[in-house]
């Protein structure tokens, strides 16, 4: 202490070099500004990490959409997905998950195959527009992840690492792809060479804390205008600020659902 937690939210200008005082914004903080997190009435951000919104986009909305959807939506545009691939999407249930299936779909995915652990929330990835799913366990995937896309992948969203994701290696095709952004079951796997050398598979990392402010305030524009459209969805709940443990014992219990703490009373 003092230390406020949070690394972006939905706000009102206060002062700016380039935006009118009053505009509203979705922001993103820097961890250069050390404990000035956005769970707090003021915060200090980058210029370049505001993006304005439009007044149809609802505040709790716009702010779930950030980190979890970024992640999801540039990894999906790393895998240069062509129509008609099939797409394997790892902790499918998860806030990047969730976004992942949708945008599989949007990308012109013929087919989308959704694994996670937790093998009552994965159901509803069917309403995301997953056509498949695997439940994960203990077992080697593998073969169930093959017979869930009717054989090879073409690409994998991988927020997970771990077991989860070296059985992926072994299905996907000739010149297929990894995208990898997150460490959910584990932050080591060990990586035989046969499925890299002999299907020349390519493994892509990704981070939206090295992607530029620029790439990120076009992609976040792109997803907020599918949400608006309707056709992605995100799972979220809203508490108040006095409510804010309440929220933590919350977001420990549904991780596959977004937390936005409002300040707005």
């Amino acid at each position: 202490m003092p230390y406020a937690p949070g690394r972006e939210g939905v706000g009102v200008v206060r002062e700016s070099k380039t935006l009118p005082s009053g505009a509203r914004v979705r922001f993103e903080r820097d961890s250069g500004y050390g404990a000035n997190g956005s769970l707090a009435e003021l915060i200090v951000v980058d210029e370049e990490a505001l993006v304005p919104l439009p007044d149809e986009a609802d505040d709790a909305v716009s702010s779930a959409l950030g980190i979890a959807g970024l992640a999801a939506w540039l990894a999906l545009q790393k895998a240069e997905i062509q129509r008609g691939e099939t797409v394997l999407v790892l902790g499918a249930t998860g806030a990047v998950g969730q976004v992942a299936v949708q945008g599989a779909k949007l990308l012109g995915s013929g087919r989308v195959v959704a694994a996670a652990r937790n093998a009552d929330a994965l159901e509803r990835t069917r309403e995301l527009g997953a056509d498949a799913i695997v439940p994960l366990g203990d077992d080697d995937p593998a073969e169930a992840y093959k017979e869930a896309a009717g054989g090879d992948v073409d690409a994998v969203i991988d927020p997970v690492w771990g077991a989860p994701a070296v059985a992926s290696l072994g299905v996907l095709r000739i010149g297929g792809r990894l995208v990898h952004l997150g460490t959910a079951a584990g932050l080591e796997a060990t990586v035989p060479s046969a499925p890299l050398r002999g299907k020349n598979v390519r493994i892509i990392g990704h981070s939206n804390l090295t992607t530029p402010h620029e790439t990120k305030a076009r992609a976040y524009r792109e997803l907020l205008e599918h949400v608006l459209a309707g056709r992605i969805r995100v799972d979220l709940d809203v508490f108040p600020l006095d409510r804010v443990a309440d929220a933590w014992r919350e977001q420990a219990a549904s991780p596959h659902r977004k937390i936005v703490v409002s300040l707005v009373q």
